[in-house]
């Protein structure tokens, strides 16, 4: 276990609590939906695979097709003015919906 130093544990805290504020979360459900997977650009793009050796040539091709797969997620989003439309519940979430088991906020909760 190691301690921070001062200056990087007081960045840290107010980077957290900034995260919690509604303007903040707004932003950051957009770009959670912009970006990509690792999972989805790798095998889906065929990023696994680079076509040319050396890292600045594999990180023009990264970039490359990161830029339109980024603009597809970004024309599938709904307009500004609208919510977007909510998740599907999982198996899970509707096994314990049906047996009337309340469902946690956050997981990592049961935890502590």
């Amino acid at each position: 276990m190691g301690f921070p130093p001062r200056e990087l544990r007081d960045l840290q805290l107010r980077v957290r609590t900034e995260q919690q504020t509604p303007g903040w979360k707004t932003r950051y459900a957009v770009r959670s939906g912009v970006e990509g997977t690792v999972n989805e650009f790798a095998h889906g793009h065929g990023m696994s695979q680079c076509r040319d050796r050396g890292q600045g040539n594999s990180h023009i091709q990264h970039v490359l097709t990161a830029i339109p797969v980024n603009i597809e997620r970004l024309s599938g989003l709904p307009p500004a003015g609208e919510a977007p439309t909510p998740r599907r519940p999982t198996a899970f979430q509707s096994y314990l919906d049906q047996c009337e088991i309340p469902r946690p906020k956050s997981w990592r909760a049961l935890g502590t």
